[in-house]
This record gives structure tokens, sequence and C-alpha cells, in this order.
């Protein structure tokens, strides 16, 4: 099994810029963790994992986590590169995957990349620059979708979260947000210290939906630290695969509804005003903008996947609150 080996920094010939890394790497020690559960995904992980040891800084590890499944393990064993350290996860599903992987990792600072996306060459290095604030305990970046066809006209930018990626009203620069988004997400290792770890009965379990887990955290340690910081920073991009089979209606309307399903679960212990500001939005803003242009097919077909979802994920919100009854 490949254990985690010495990472050398790739070498660097931008001015300043070497200096404020080496200093980086002084002051902070930082992880990866890239968490699958089946070995049809294999060629995102190696092309994920590839995309971090490119990074301008290359991080003291990179995690790959696993379900506890002998042949997965194995597998995963002889394919990946030396620089790996491959960890057995404590239980099935994203939220154990995460946890495990926070519970082995070394790192000052902890970020998190979904097994089938890919980072930006400069991904960590502006992850780590907002670190310098000691107030900042969270960073998550931009999520750019990478379709493997066309887009479907259906889909529009605002509905992107369906594929887990950064969607139409979120910040276009910088700025404080109520949580990341789980594909592209860092904390500071302290974060997980004061307020736990990921709640598993709000995480992604294979193909049930659920999700949320990433929301509830922050939420859990804005609550514990007032005053610490959560940022999203659209310059640590990273580019999120979507495959055939999430680009189905279908897909999306299963998604929405335990989008309204999880968020029944959070709602037991949290406001959620974000859900109702984006809520807003669509409803003053998308919905009329469609309206207007709706003898356009293009516009049709948006409007109608707009009201679809919002719909279905009115019904899974109305089952999970009457369910946790």
């Amino acid at each position: 099994m490949p254990k985690i080996g010495k990472i050398a920094c790739l070498k660097i010939t931008e001015g300043k810029s070497k200096n404020w890394q080496e200093d980086v790497r002084k002051v902070m020690k930082v992880s990866i963790i890239v968490s699958t559960f089946a070995r049809e995904r294999s060629n995102d992980v190696l092309r994920c994992i590839s995309s971090i040891l490119n990074q301008t800084i290359v991080p003291d590890e990179i995690l790959l986590v696993l379900d506890p499944v002998d042949e997965l393990i194995e597998f995963y064993s002889n394919i990946v590169p030396n620089d790996v350290r491959i960890v057995k996860s404590r239980g099935f599903g994203l939220s154990n995957a995460r946890n495990t992987g926070i519970e082995c990792a070394k790192g000052d600072i902890i970020a998190f990349i979904d097994d089938d996306a890919w980072a930006d060459r400069r991904w960590l290095e502006n992850i780590l620059r907002n670190y310098k604030d000691m107030r900042v305990w969270g960073v998550g970046g931009k999520i750019i979708p990478v379709f493997d066809g066309k887009r479907p006209r259906w889909l529009p930018e605002e509905l992107d979260w369906i594929v887990g990626c950064t969607y139409k009203s979120m910040p276009e620069s910088k700025a404080e947000v109520r949580n990341p988004i789980g594909a592209n997400m860092s904390f500071r290792k302290e974060a997980f210290e004061v307020a736990g770890l990921f709640k598993t009965e709000v995480g992604r379990y294979g193909k049930k939906l659920l999700g949320g887990e990433e929301t509830e955290f922050s939420m859990r340690l804005k609550r514990l630290k007032p005053d610490v910081k959560i940022l999203y920073d659209p310059n640590a991009m990273v580019y999120h695969r979507v495959p055939e089979s999430r680009m189905k209606l279908r897909y999306a309307l299963k998604r929405a509804y335990y989008e309204g399903y999880s968020k029944a679960v959070l709602a037991r212990e949290y406001p959620l005003s974000g859900e109702y500001s984006y809520l807003s939005y669509l409803i003053k803003e998308s919905l009329p903008r469609r309206i207007k242009n709706i003898f356009l097919l293009d516009s049709f077909l948006e409007f109608a996947g707009l009201v679809a979802v919002i719909s279905v994920v009115a019904v899974g919100n109305f089952v999970g609150r009457i369910s946790l009854w």
C-alpha cells in the first residue's frame, strides 16, 4: 500500500511569488483529501491527483480515502502515485470518508476536492493566500462545470448547484459566505477540533443524493466561533466533470428532491436565510427574465427547468419536515 512520501515543491520562477510561497510552507502544512467509492471512477481520480501534484504550491500530503472494501483498496493501491497516502474509511458514504481523512491528516490546512474534479494550477496557492488572515477559518472556491456533452438547454446557470458547481447568484468576487461548496473547500484543522466533524446523516451516501454536511458544519462552526470568517474566493478554481448521467432531467429532479429533504433536516437546528434569499432571487429575477422571452425556445426550456426544480425541492422539503415530526 502506498505511503505518503516527501513531496518537493515545484520550482517556481515568478519573482516575488516565490518568496511568498516559501514563507507559506514554513508556517502551515497542507493536506488534500480526495475520496472515492468506485473503480469506475479511476480515470477521474488519477486526473484529480495529477492536477494536485502540478500545483504551484504542492501540498505536504495527499490522502485518497476509500470505502472499506478490500478489492477497492487493492485496486487503487496499484495505480495511484507513491506520493498519495491511501486511507481506509471507517464507514461508507462521503461524510465518513471526509471525517476519516480529517482524523488522519497532518496539515494545518485541510482542503477537499471531489474525485471527478481537477484543480486549476494556482488553486491551492489562491486558497492559502486567504489564510494569511488569522480570522479566516474556511475558504471555498469557484467550481466550473465541464459537461461531457452539451449543456442541457433546460439547465440555466442558476441551477448549477444540481451538478455540484458554482451557480448564478453567488458572489462574483471574493466575499464572506455562510459555507463553501464541498467539491472545492478548505478549513483550518483547528475548525474541526473546535466544532467536531461532518455529520454523517446529512452527507452523500452512494446514489442517495443527500447533502448539506458542509453547510451544517460551517453553521455549527460559526455558532461556536462567531468572529471567524469563511470566504469564497473565485480565483481558487476547480473544474468539475458532469457526465451524461447527470445531464438528464430525471437526475436533476432526484437531486432537487434530496436537496429539499436535506434542508428540512438542517432547518431543525439552523435558520436558512441563505436559501430564502436564493429563492427570492429566482422568483424576482430569474423567472421574470425567462417569462419576458417565453416564446423563445431556450427561455421556455429554462423557465420549465426552474419551475420543475423549485417545485420538487418544495416537495422534498415538505416530506422531510413531515418525516421528522
